[in-house]
């Protein structure tokens, strides 16, 4: 694992990269609006995936870097990703992806980036109580191919309120932040396990599969 600053147009932000020797892909993500790079889902992402030939970048986005407790808006999130982007020096392709407000991002910028895919992770899909202010159009205008990975609780948006085109993999019991409760029927281990593999076979699929055939 190597760390770095890099200069954006609202602040500081840190790249954290884990590794793959010779990568198929380099996926780059960010985190939420009340979290870091940190959380259980970006972390077993990063340790598993790069053994699997897909290197990880975590972008930590100014507002956490300078200490604040809120993100800033929308539009900072997505000049933080973009100047991530590119600063990436890579010959395999690029996905983009993060989770929660960093999935808004993710889709929002996948297309002008050039990115070969997008993966977005507890995908907000609207408040909590509010599914008329709905964040789908994002979602569908990422222009790339998306896989959402969505625990079956999670308030900001269950897995069937997401229309039925939407690659959807559903992470059992799972809540906004992907944890299960002790009585759930699956352990904590085994959703991010979930996670990793619904992730994985998606780049193998859509990404890596994709390059070989062009």
């Amino acid at each position: 694992m190597t760390e770095r600053r890099i200069d954006t147009p609202h602040g500081e932000a840190r790249l954290v990269t884990d590794r793959a020797r010779s990568p198929y892909a380099t996926l780059l993500l960010s985190h939420g609006a009340g979290v870091g790079i940190d959380t259980a889902d970006l972390e077993a992402l990063a340790t598993s995936l790069p053994r699997n030939g897909f290197t990880v970048v975590r972008l930590e986005q100014p507002w956490r870097v300078a200490g604040r407790k809120v993100a800033t808006p929308p539009p900072t999130l997505d000049a933080g990703l973009t100047a991530a982007a590119h600063q990436l020096r890579s010959t395999a392709p690029l996905v983009v992806g993060g989770r929660s407000a960093g999935a808004r991002s993710a889709a929002r910028c996948a297309s002008t980036l050039g990115a070969a895919g997008c993966l977005a992770l507890a995908f907000p899909l609207h408040p909590p109580g509010k599914p008329e202010k709905s964040r789908l159009h994002e979602l569908r205008g990422a222009g790339v191919p998306t896989l959402v990975v969505q625990g079956e609780k999670d308030t900001m948006g269950r897995p069937e309120e997401f229309p039925q085109e939407i690659d959807l993999a559903v992470v059992p019991a799972a809540d906004h932040s992907f944890k299960v409760a002790k009585t759930a029927p699956v352990s904590q281990e085994v959703a991010l396990e979930i996670i990793v593999e619904s992730t994985l076979e998606w780049l193998v699929r859509e990404v890596t599969g994709n390059e070989r055939s062009a």
